[in-house]
Order: C-alpha cells, then structure tokens, then sequence
C-alpha cells in the first residue's frame, strides 16, 4: 500500500470562505478522493491560520478579543467544506495547543542543532501587514509618494529598529538549490520552479523571525537578555501546522504518523505564497536537520470577470455555497449536483497551476455541452434502453463480439486508454487533464449507441442487443468510478442506478480490459435528470441568485426624439467644480452576461488598483476595440452596483439611445491626468 498526504494552505481568518478558497480544497478533495480508491493510505489537511498583527487589529477593532474573534470566525471554513461535501479531512487550527507546542519545539530544534540560525539583532524595514512580512524597496511598487505592495495593493509601513530574533536564511540559498536539482519535482509547475531558483541565485537575506510590536501569537520559547516579550513570525507559526498535525499531543516532533505520512507530503497552494512555502519552509527544517515534504504544487489565481477576488468588489467574492444551490436547484438531487457543477467547471476550466478567470458565460457553456449533453445524455440514453429492452435482453457478455473488429472492441480500448491516462493524470496533479482523458471515453460511447442502435436491435430481435446492452452498462461502471473524485454525489447517484454496490475502487485495466471486469450482477433501473440543460430562465436565475440581479433597478426610459428633450438645466461655476473627470485607461474589458448593451471595464486611473466600470458602449465597441484606449472617466461618481457588478465610476461618450463615439484625448496623457 502506497502513502499519500496532502495539504491545502491553512485558510487566513479575517477572510470568509470564497471560491479561491474552494479551488484549492477541492483539488487537495479530488486528489485524496483518487489516492483512496487507488487504496493508498491516504491523510488530506486543511485548517485555520488565527495568529498574527491583522487578527489583534481586527479584534480590537470590533471589542473582542483576538481568542474571542478566532473563535467566532474559523468555524466558517469547516462549516464551508461540510457544505460542500469535502469528505475525509482533518481540520487544524494554530490556535491547538498541540501545534503551539510542536511549534516552540521547531525553534527550541534548531537552536539545538544549530544554534547560530537564531540570532537576535535590530531590524527596520518596510512591513506588509497583509503578507505579515519585510520587504525591499526592490520587491515594492512605488505609487505617488509611498511604497505599495504588490500583492496587497495596500501601503506599507516602516518599521524603525524593532528588536527581534532572525533567522540565518542567507544560509540555505545552496542547500535549497541542490535539493531542487537533484529533485525537480519539488516544485511543480516549471514554471514556479524556475521563479524559485532565479530568487535563490539572486542570494538571500536573513530573515526576521519575532515580533514585539504585538502580542497575538505563540511566544518565542527563550528569554530576551533585554526582558523584551517576542512571539513567534505568523508564517513560522503557519507553515509548521503540516507537520505539526502529524505529531502526537506533547508536541514531539516525530513519532508513527510523521514516519508514514511526511515523506510523501504534497503542499498545494496559491502562487501567492510560494517563497513562503519553497524557500522559508524548507529552510527552516533543514536548519531543524528534519526531512523535507515531497513537494509543492503552485496553483494561479482565480479572476472573477477579470478582476482579483477583493474584499472591495464585492461582485468578485462568489460564495461557493451559494454558487452550487443555484446551479442545482434545477436538478432532483439539488446541491449535490450543483457542487459536482461548480467542482468540474473549477478543475476542467484551466489546467493547475494557470491563472483562471471564472464568467457566468463558461460555467454556462460547459455545463450544458459537457455534464448535460455530454455525460447526462449518455446515462440517460443508455439506462432507459437497458430499462425497456433488459427484461427481454437480459445484458450478457459476448467474448467473441466484444474481441471482434467494431464498436465493441473500440469500446474496451478507449476505456482502457481513458484509464490508464486518468491515472497518470491524477499522479502528477493535472485534475483538467485527467478529465479530458474520461471525456474522451464518454464520447466515444455516445458514439457506439449512435454505431449500434439498440432501438433497431430491439426492433429487429437482434440477439446481440444482450452484448450491446452489456457494453453500456459496463460503461456506464467505468464512468461512475472514474469521474468519482470530481463529481462524488453524480457518481453515486449512477451507482445506485446500476446497483454497483461494492467497495469505490479505480476501474484498472488488467490483461488489456476494463469493461471485461465490470461486475456481472448489476442492474439497471430508471434515471432522474443528473444535469438538466441550464436554458436562459434558468440562467438568469442562477445570476439572480449568485450576484444579485434582481436588486439592480431599471433606468428610467429616454426621451423617444430629439424634440422632447426638456431643456438641460444650467449649473455654475462650483457645481462643475465638483466634478473630477480622469483620464483612464481601459485594461480588460469583458460582455455582461444578459445585458447587451453592457461592457465590465478594469480601467486604470492612476490608482493603487484599477477601477471597475460597467459601461453601456457594448453595442458600439467589442471588448477587443476597447482594450487599451484612453477614455474620460467621472471618477467621483458615487459607486453602483449594475448587473451584479460594483461600478466605481462613468466612461464619457457622445450619443443617447446609440453611442456615437467616445469622449477622448488629442494625445497620450498619463491614466489619472485631471480633465478640465
């Protein structure tokens, strides 16, 4: 028996679950769902990150304490993966007294294995609170008078000779190379690898490893000669809980779980962290003399419509819950069904590891062309032939027909191949590629019902509809277990049709077959629509429901002709004044779904992020034409919410029912310049 371990990030608590969260945990979902019916020994984690500067801010802010906050907030994350029917997890939170023991015995490690990895010294620097971490004016953005991160689009402050304990990372920059050359895998995709590697060259810095500034996190397990009280960095503290879920109570750093399970441990995160997670961390254990986990699979960020997922565009934060009850609620299993939607769009969307933008527009489309037409027609189909014609043709296998040249034996060898590929697909963490492999497989036996044509069999008194009948069934087997890991509640649903009521195991081919092997008492019995078709109702309420369509309210009609255009009323002086116009630039631009005159803008003004702008040009421009001019933008227009979609601002532009052009510039201006 093989061993697998895998591990989401532990999810920040001054967040609320959304769908990048859910990205994640249903990959770590999918992949430990494969290694179990594999039978591999297999352990999945995730969990809470409730330590650090954010979690007292946020607390004392709201008059609690920061236990009292932790306490309230991170049973979102578990309720979350319950909800969505994340199965066989193990949920940690920093705040377990295990971890904060087997944390402060990393530190009291190292200082015993090598004890000038510690050191205490004075820090200044520039300090993210969102990243909780130093950085150089180098790895900054500098926007107007003041350094910006680069993730966080926030300022950063500096901090002025604050004491703390570092530790030597200038150190591990080679050992961390070596063991990146002798294991390429370690870190996957390539592309991440090679960031990794160009970042190790460039040399490191020692790294800060206490703060004093604050008191929210698990103390540092020494004194300070200067009686000054430190807690340990928040990514020390997070990064451990990996292991530290492994360890037993008192905080011993090793044991039979460690022993199992680290070795084969695979941390699958955000591209966000990966230095964290690829230099921090490995480095800390080596200084720790501790192995290293197997690997780190980097995954790119989830746009919704082009723009990040922000706690500022609230039409960017699809709640996943909310997101899989709507896309169910046509369905006769309700959210069940709606989770395996939301979960295959996810990962048959972009290969991991790729960027990812999520629009109503292919949600839409691949459910209706790959789950309903797809997959819900091929179940369909087949169980109602086997219903009709079963009694009379009992399904029977016919080793002579299904050997033959024909659909039969083109049948068994795209099972086989969708197998095996599915396999290698999983093993090496490509959750979109293992899916095209089985659609594969689905297609090809839609096509052998449209080859052979059980009806005219039945019709006929053909005697070999008891092989054809089998076939299906038998493929019908196959399907339900190899898309078992994406879409668990739709593979059980076709299980209980067909009676397949034995132990969840992977359809392996074994001497060049994986129908042959499909169990020989199974049934059949009428379907329910797994998936039915998403029309335009329903997709308008599913908009409705996720993005809030139905509180958008409707414009006043315009003037039928010229002619009846009241006259404008004047303004003066100060009222103009109070009008900022900007010069902008559009960056993306993308069709509102259901809203034809409608375009969603990023446009960049300037700003520490771009602005999202729905304009009503999409009649006169497409996306493309729009993507890169300078417009005129009112940038103090109060913000709005049109379509579902937070609207922070006016593009100018000439024409009333139909745009004739844009407002513009007789020359570049950099985005932001005042119009007046």
């Amino acid at each position: 028996m093989s061993t697998f371990y895998v591990t989401t990030p532990i999810y920040y608590v001054n967040d609320v679950p959304h769908l990048g969260h859910a990205y994640t945990t249903i990959v770590c979902d999918t992949l430990a769902r494969f290694h179990q019916m594999r039978g591999d020994d297999t352990r999945f984690l995730t969990g809470t990150d409730e330590h650090g500067q954010k979690i007292e801010e946020a607390a004392h802010k709201r008059g609690l304490t920061p236990a009292q906050l932790v306490d309230q907030v991170a049973p979102r994350f578990d309720d979350a993966w319950k909800t969505l029917g994340i199965a066989d997890y193990r949920f940690i939170r920093t705040t377990g007294e295990r971890h904060k023991r087997v944390v402060a015995e990393l530190w009291k490690r190292i200082r015993r294995e090598n004890p000038d990895d510690i050191y205490l010294a004075s820090y200044q620097g520039w300090y993210c609170v969102g990243c909780e971490a130093f950085y150089t004016e180098s790895q900054l953005v500098k926007d107007a008078e003041q350094w910006v991160c680069a993730t966080h689009k926030r300022a950063v402050a500096w901090l002025d000779k604050e004491r703390s304990w570092f530790f030597r990372l200038s150190r591990f920059a080679a050992p961390l190379l070596a063991h990146i050359e002798a294991h390429p895998e370690f870190i996957r995709p390539d592309a991440y690898r090679n960031e990794i590697v160009a970042f190790l060259r460039s040399g490191l810095r020692d790294l800060s490893v206490s703060r004093t500034s604050f008191a929210w996190g698990i103390p540092v397990p020494e004194p300070d000669p200067e009686g000054l009280a430190h807690v340990i960095y928040v990514w020390m503290d997070a990064l451990t809980n990996y292991l530290s879920d492994l360890c037993p109570d008192d905080g011993t750093i090793g044991g039979p779980d460690v022993a199992r399970y680290w070795p084969e441990a695979l941390h699958v995160i955000g591209k966000d962290i990966l230095r964290f997670h690829a230099v921090y961390w490995p480095a800390f254990l080596m200084a720790a003399n501790l192995p290293l986990p197997k690997g780190i699979f980097a995954h790119g960020w989830w746009t919704v419509r082009g723009e990040k997922i922000s706690k500022s565009l609230p039409a960017t934060r699809i709640d996943p819950v909310v997101l899989s009850d709507a896309l169910g609620a046509g369905s006769a299993h309700g959210r069940a069904i709606g989770i395996d939607a939301m979960r295959y769009y996810l990962l048959r969307e972009v290969p991991l590891g790729n960027d990812g933008d999520f629009t109503f527009e292919s949600l839409f489309g691949r459910f209706n062309a790959e789950l309903a037409n797809d997959l819900g027609n091929l179940i369909n189909r087949s169980l109602t032939m086997l219903t009709k014609f079963g009694a009379e043709f009992p399904p029977a296998f016919d080793a002579a027909a299904h050997a033959a040249e024909g659909p039969a034996r083109q049948l068994e060898q795209a099972a086989v191949e969708a197998s095996a590929q599915a396999v290698a697909c999983f093993e090496a963490v490509q959750p979109s590629r293992a899916l095209e492999a089985i659609w594969r497989f689905v297609g090809v036996a839609n096509r052998f019902i449209d080859q052979t044509q059980p009806w005219a069999m039945g019709k006929a008194k053909d005697p070999a509809l008891r092989h054809t009948l089998w076939a299906l069934r038998a493929s019908l087997w196959a399907i339900a277990r190899m898309t078992a890991p994406v879409l668990p509640a739709a593979s059980q649903a076709l299980r209980a049709w067909i009676g397949d009521d034995g132990p969840l195991a992977w359809p392996v081919a074994r001497e060049g077959s994986v129908l042959v092997h499909a169990p020989a008492n199974l049934g059949s019995s009428p379907p329910s629509p797994l998936f039915p078709r998403l029309d335009d109702k329903a997709q308008a309420a599913i908009l409705e429901k996720v993005v809030g369509l139905a509180a958008v309210p409707t414009p006043p009609p315009a003037p039928a002709t010229p002619e009846e255009k009241p006259a404008a009323a004047t303004i003066d002086y100060d009222a103009f004044g109070k009008i900022e116009l900007r010069a902008g630039k559009v960056l993306t631009a993308v069709a509102v779904p259901k809203a034809k005159k409608l375009l969603h803008l990023s446009v960049d003004l300037g700003e520490a992020q771009p602005r999202s702008i729905v304009a009503g040009i999409a009649e006169a421009y497409a996306p493309d034409a729009i993507v890169g001019r300078t417009v005129i933008v009112v940038a103090n227009l109060a913000p709005a919410t049109i379509r579902g979609i937070r609207s922070e601002g006016m593009i100018l532009a000439a024409g009333d029912e139909a745009i004739l052009g844009l407002s513009a510039l007789d020359r570049d201006v950099p985005p932001g310049t005042r119009v007046r």
